[in-house]
This record gives C-alpha cells, structure tokens and sequence, in this order.
C-alpha cells in the first residue's frame, strides 16, 4: 500500500511538471539564461507582446507601471510573440530596438517565444494549464495578454488583453487590496 501510494505521488509531481514560476529559466532578448527564480520576493506580470498590434501602446502603460511599482518589489517581463496575426516579425534585436526607441522600454523583455498551439513555450503551458500552475486554465486571448503571479512564484489570475496595465483591479493586486 505505501508503495502504490509513493508510485501515485511521484506520478502525479511528474505528470504536472513545474510547481512554481520560479522553477523555469527563461532566455532574455540579448540570449541569456534569466532563472525566473532570480524574481522570487517580487509580484510578476508576465506580458506577451508585438510590436504591430492595435494594443502595441500599452509598452506606454507598462513602462509607466513599472516605474511606479519598481521599487516595491514588482516587476514586468515582456515575452513577444508572432502567434497572433504575425504582429511581432522581427528579430530579437529589432523588438529591443522598437522597443526601447518608441516606448522607452526598460523592464526586461525576453527573447521571441511562442505563447500557443503546438509550439507553445513551457512557461506559458504552466501559464495556461490549470494541473501544472494548480490554480486555472487561462487561454491566450492575443497580444497584451496579462498574467499575475504572486511573491512566492503562485499563478494568481490571467487578465485580458484589452484590460490596460495601469487599470484598477491591477493597482489593487500590486497594493495588496482583495
């Protein structure tokens, strides 16, 4: 009995992969390997972004709430890409370009990855899969899509594409109001 039980606990850890945002390891949109675990203490929102979108002006907002929030522990990761509509074409090295050159972009962005389909990156299956972030599935809705994740690496919601950065439920979460 206590070995069927340690078979099914092993299982079910190796069937739902990551426990915590702060186990992956990501690549920067300069190449390099970004241990999300180097956030852990820090609110996340993890952003996936293009640069040809009707939404690509909320890197405006996004900066601007990071620039707010910086300093008490919070932090903005923006991951382009092309899954919608191919709105994020370019290079790694052209997205840092655009984005630095029309939004003055300073929180980190990553490299290019996929955020859907059968491509889809395994942070953002972690993003999107309620039995490996434990807490809900989330689709990908397009470009601009939000996902909040609490100081201890926990999922805590998904937020729509057309919610803007800086709206209201967003400053609650970040000040700690329910």
């Amino acid at each position: 009995m206590l070995f069927g039980c340690l078979w099914m606990a092993l299982g079910y850890f190796g069937a739902f992969g990551q426990s915590s945002f702060y186990d992956f390891t990501v690549r920067d949109i300069q190449g390099e390997e970004f241990p999300l675990a180097r956030l852990a203490g820090k609110k996340v929102m993890v952003v996936n972004v293009a640069s040809r979108c009707g939404l690509t002006p909320q890197y405006e907002q996004l900066q601007s709430l990071y620039e707010a929030y910086r300093e008490k522990d919070f932090v903005i990761i923006g991951f382009p890409a092309n899954n919608f509509r191919e709105q994020e074409p370019g290079t790694d090295e052209e997205i840092l370009t655009f984005c630095q050159a029309n939004y003055g972009v300073t929180f980190p962005i990553m490299s290019k990855i996929s955020v859907r389909d059968e491509t889809v990156h395994p942070l953002y299956q972690w993003l999107t899969r309620k039995e490996l972030n434990g807490v809900a599935d989330a689709q990908v809705q397009w470009n601009f899509h939000k996902f909040l994740i609490d100081e201890n690496g926990n999922w805590v919601r998904s937020v729509s594409p057309t919610t803007l950065p800086d709206a209201q439920e967003i400053i609650d979460w970040l000040e700690g109001n329910p």
